[in-house]
């Protein structure tokens, strides 16, 4: 079970982003955000320095479930929701693979929450990106579980009422090991998370913000920077980006800080003043608690996005699901030998069914 990783080819052959792209025809809507992250990804793909045929794609159904096809790794295009099972088994039976899930919000927080919280809870050695466009892209419009309330769209015409999931709290809540929010147009910024969560052992959950330009364009604008322009501007002062070991400061000169409410534990924004600053919060993405990553989960506001975090939430060490369940096999196979299948279906637990 204790596979090693096959090694990338030698220096001479080194892979570039060129040879993690299919000869697919990439087939999004022009303008739409999934073009940007493909990209990143391919060109972040070398840089796991292993072979393509030890990397492997799974997704669900969804317009970012095409992402298998344009990936020239092995992939699978499977069913909907049912990515995280479908890749746990593969990455708990076959270590030597590096398994990464693509998935949308609707694929994977409405008919798949299930299968998602599971995964993050067992810590599978698994990398999950979830892309967030707060919309059902690829069945035309109607609204997600991400969708903010009130929400006009084909199937809630009178505004939706749901309240909407915020994925990294529900990935916190869930007991992930390693939990980060990223935005598709951010390639520098997304590349960062992407290496960060390659690195780490267990499941790795990566949202990421990705603009849907049919049918819900502009849903991230106001967390995207546009050089000297008012938009940029609004940008600078909602975007929180998070780093480990510094002071969680934001906004034009690093005006803004979070600090700790002492009247109820909760975290809020402040200006920060030479009385506050030593109350302003140090980022600890490796606190064993996840209270705080979770309270800096909840500043963002769904409606206006302001104050919103990006960059790793958590990353802790916990037991890695497929390293147990191998140590738990090898354990047994010492013991008592390997297994006889045929044996333990012709065993004697069975039944003889008379007509």
């Amino acid at each position: 079970m204790s596979e090693a990783l096959k090694p990338a080819p030698k220096a001479e052959t080194r892979q570039t982003a060129k040879d993690f792209k299919s000869d697919q025809e990439v087939r999004w809507c022009p303008g739409c955000g999934d073009y940007a992250i493909l990209a990143a990804v391919q060109g972040f793909m070398p840089e796991l320095g292993l072979a393509k045929e030890n990397i492997v794609f799974v997704s669900g159904i969804g317009c970012s479930s095409r992402f298998p096809y344009y990936m020239n790794t092995y992939g699978m295009h499977s069913i909907h929701g049912r990515a995280p099972a479908i890749a746990t088994g593969l990455a708990s039976s076959r270590r030597d693979l590096s398994v990464w899930v693509v998935t949308g919000d609707g694929d994977a927080l409405s008919i798949g929450g299930n299968h998602l919280i599971h995964a993050l809870r067992r810590n599978v050695n698994l990398k999950i990106l979830l892309f967030n466009n707060r919309i059902y892209g690829l069945t035309k419009g109607q609204y997600s579980p991400t969708s903010e309330v009130g929400k006009i769209t084909k199937s809630t015409p009178m505004g939706s009422l749901d309240a909407p999931f915020n994925p990294v709290s529900l990935a916190i809540g869930a007991e992930a090991s390693f939990v980060a929010r990223t935005v598709d147009s951010d390639r520098k910024h997304l590349t960062e998370v992407l290496r960060q969560a390659s690195a780490h052992q267990g499941t790795a959950l990566i949202e990421i913000y990705q603009n849907c330009n049919i049918f819900n364009d502009g849903a991230f604008d106001a967390l995207k920077a546009v050089s000297h322009s008012k938009a940029g501007q609004r940008a600078e002062e909602a975007v929180i980006r998070l780093e480990h070991g510094k002071p969680i400061r934001f906004g034009a000169d690093l005006a803004k800080g979070v600090v700790r409410d002492p009247a109820t534990g909760d975290l809020k924004v402040v200006a920060v003043t030479p009385d506050n600053e030593d109350q302003v919060l140090v980022h600890d993405a490796h606190a064993e608690s996840p209270t705080t990553a979770f309270a800096l989960s909840r500043l963002a506001d769904p409606d206006t996005l302001h104050h919103t975090p990006i960059g790793v939430l958590r990353s802790v060490d916990r037991p890695v699901y497929d390293t147990q369940m191998a140590d738990q096999l090898d354990t047994a196979i010492e013991h008592h030998g390997k297994g006889d299948l045929a044996a333990l279906i012709t065993g004697g637990d069975t039944w003889t069914v008379l007509g």
